[in-house]
């Protein structure tokens, strides 16, 4: 499994709007084209787990996660906000690089944990921030992912 796979490139953003974290949260959201209700009892959901405590994972990383019966399989979804935006990171900076991950409440394929765990590992990586910031293309995105073999 690569997290390659649950990527399309509608749904890297590399000019994230949103000043606040609910506002980037929602433009993450708007990057998996659901319907309008459907966003907004994801957006609800994502906004109760961050409730729970930060996805923030530090170095400029978050991983907004939840599962919800809005969708059928995993989605996820990429969004590099330049300027940053307070999620509340346990390293208290500002989150630029948000991995969105969503999955039903009864998935079969068992992927969601193994997705946010190889997630959190590749972002752990030294150089991943940096290269994340440094992307130009959506193209580039995939090549990072590549390059790094998740």
């Amino acid at each position: 499994m690569y997290l390659r796979e649950f990527f399309t490139p509608e749904r890297v953003d590399l000019h994230l709007a949103g000043g606040s974290r609910n506002e980037v949260l929602e433009a993450l959201i708007a990057l998996l084209e659901l319907d309008d209700r459907a966003r907004n009892v994801l957006l609800r959901t994502v906004r109760r787990r961050e409730n729970l405590g930060s996805t923030g994972i530090g170095r400029g990383i978050a991983i907004p996660h939840c599962r919800s019966l809005v969708v059928s399989r995993l989605h996820m979804a990429y969004g590099r906000h330049p300027g940053g935006v307070d999620f509340r990171s346990i390293d208290n900076r500002p989150a630029h690089h948000f991995f969105l991950i969503v999955a039903p409440p009864l998935e079969v394929s068992g992927r969601y944990l193994p997705v946010l765990g190889k997630v959190a590992q590749f972002a752990k990586e030294p150089d991943v921030p940096g290269r994340l910031a440094a992307l130009e293309s959506t193209r580039e995105f995939f090549e990072l992912l590549d390059s790094k073999g998740v």
